[in-house]
């Protein structure tokens, strides 16, 4: 995994992009867990309307969020939450509580009868259990629109 600290890392990493799409999103994706690799990083033909990233590959983005994280860095803060009120204090949330918060929501969107597939528009503001929701519908495999 890389990170980017200076604004050379950002150029060198943008130009990498461009140079050879294919490398760096394939580079990237490692850093991934995937429960199935993909067979190529991308067939995209634009004229056809056809879009594949990561072909027959199998992951979850709600898991690489959160579930790899719990036995290393559950007790560190996944979030800072700073609301607009100054005098409001920040709220930060740890990996474990936020998974814990995720998989209740999961449950509950499970509950009401939402599954793989469905879409699920959520309109909050920014506030964490936003993030929540989010993960959740990511986790049971739905699409989320905010």
């Amino acid at each position: 995994m890389f990170r980017i600290k200076t604004k050379s890392d950002y150029e060198q990493q943008y130009q990498a992009s461009i140079t050879d799409p294919k490398k760096f999103w394939a580079e990237i994706a490692d850093n991934f867990l995937w429960f199935e690799k993909w067979n190529e990083v991308e067939n995209c033909d634009l004229q056809k309307g056809q879009i594949e990233w990561f072909k027959n590959g199998k992951t979850n983005i709600s898991y690489n969020c959160l579930d790899r994280h719990l036995e290393s860095s559950g007790d560190k803060v996944a979030i800072i939450w700073e609301g607009n009120d100054p005098q409001e204090k920040n709220l930060k949330i740890t990996y474990k509580e936020l998974h814990e918060q995720t998989c209740q929501f999961a449950n509950l969107l499970l509950a009401q009868g939402v599954k793989k597939g469905d879409r699920v528009c959520i309109y909050m503001s920014m506030v964490p259990q936003s993030i929540v929701a989010m993960l959740a519908c990511s986790r049971i495999g739905a699409i989320h629109c905010v």
